[in-house]
């Protein structure tokens, strides 16, 4: 799945589904297991602060993606700042394959 078009399903969750937004909110929807899909930016620095997610989605088995950028995955979800990571809890009418 192409990035834009990532980002455009982020979008379509956020105002048809649910979602949670923040590293925080991510790691407690994967652990309690509501999160559909999470998605990552690869921007975040240091690394450690997402390092956790992936393991925990395999584990899981949630899918996992990512985006190039922090400031566009905020803007997707919504928010004028930038986010490390989102959990979609309810895809809605987005389309992820």
């Amino acid at each position: 799945m192409e990035e834009k078009e990532i980002l455009q399903q982020i979008e379509i969750a956020k105002k048809t589904g649910k979602i949670k937004i923040g590293t925080n909110e991510t790691t407690k929807a994967i652990e309690r297991g509501v999160a559909k899909i999470v998605i990552a930016a690869d921007d975040v620095d240091p690394k450690e602060i997402i390092m956790h997610l992936k393991p925990l989605c395999d584990e899981k088995k949630i899918t996992y993606l990512t985006v190039k950028s922090k400031k566009e995955l905020g803007q997707a979800a919504g928010i004028n700042v930038g986010t490390a990571s989102i959990a979609i809890i309810d895809v809605g009418e987005a389309k992820f394959q």
